[in-house]
């Protein structure tokens, strides 16, 4: 009983490691993300693009609010997959850093600086007991003076650098896709239209209510721009009605 009771805190206890080295609530927070929505995002030499699927859950929602794109600063987007509410909440710490960074050092934020910046925050909820580790990993995109820079932050604090990721369900395709079909050579549109790609193909079943939402960051302007949804569809409604037609007999 007493065994039975110690295996029972390593998948408890946040602060407590298993036998073979494991946090098991980490691990748990990463299934959260698994199950998301997929979010996808892609740098090339004309700017980055972040895409991600989200589901109206009524008709009478307003499809022009995005609850998984988050605008960091002027030069810098986001893209979530996981609990939301755990992203907002990350969302709103990495938007002060940026202003911190302003005021303190009169200078734009990197993408780097902003990702490590939350992913400390995310690690630090895997030390101490009475809290839990944040649901959500985070793609954090832009173009800073640096050049167009993608990074990847999850529930461990690991934060990685990407030419492009995916995180979310459909996560595996859409990396099998960008692994047959990206180049850092594209340009804007076509990692735009590439992303869209990976989205649609990743995608088992299109059910009522399914949409995605899409912003970039050219390098010309270096401003975060949230491509409007009339526009988006656009582009979209081929690819949907291509992959209707392929599921149908």
């Amino acid at each position: 009983m007493a065994a039975l009771g110690i295996a029972g805190a390593y998948d408890r206890a946040i602060t407590v490691f298993s036998p073979q080295g494991r946090l098991y609530q980490v691990e748990y927070a990463l299934e959260t993300v698994r199950s998301g929505s997929t979010a996808i995002a892609i740098t090339c030499k004309g700017g980055v693009v972040l895409t991600v699927e989200e589901r109206l859950h009524t008709r009478l929602q307003n499809p022009n609010f995005s609850w998984k794109l988050f605008q960091i600063d002027d030069h810098i987007g986001a893209a979530a997959a996981g609990l939301n509410s755990d992203a907002r909440v990350l969302v709103d710490n990495a938007r002060v850093y940026a202003q911190v960074i302003r005021l303190s050092y009169d200078e734009e934020p990197t993408v780097e600086a902003i990702a490590k910046r939350i992913g400390d925050i995310m690690q630090l909820y895997t030390q101490h007991a009475g809290v839990r580790p944040f649901g959500t990993a985070i793609l954090f995109g832009g173009v800073d003076k640096t050049g167009p820079r993608l990074f990847y932050t999850e529930p461990s604090g690991l934060v990685l650098e990407y030419d492009a990721w995916a995180i979310g369900r459909g996560s595996e395709k859409v990396k099998e896709y960008l692994e047959n079909n990206y180049k850092k050579e594209v340009t804007l549109e076509e990692a735009v239209n590439m992303a869209l790609n990976a989205l649609v193909y990743s995608v088992d079943k299109i059910e009522e209510g399914w949409t995605a939402r899409l912003a970039i960051i050219p390098v010309e302007t270096r401003k975060y721009v949230l491509m409007p949804f009339n526009e988006l569809m656009k582009k979209l409604e081929p690819l949907l009605q291509e992959k209707k037609s392929k599921r149908e007999p």
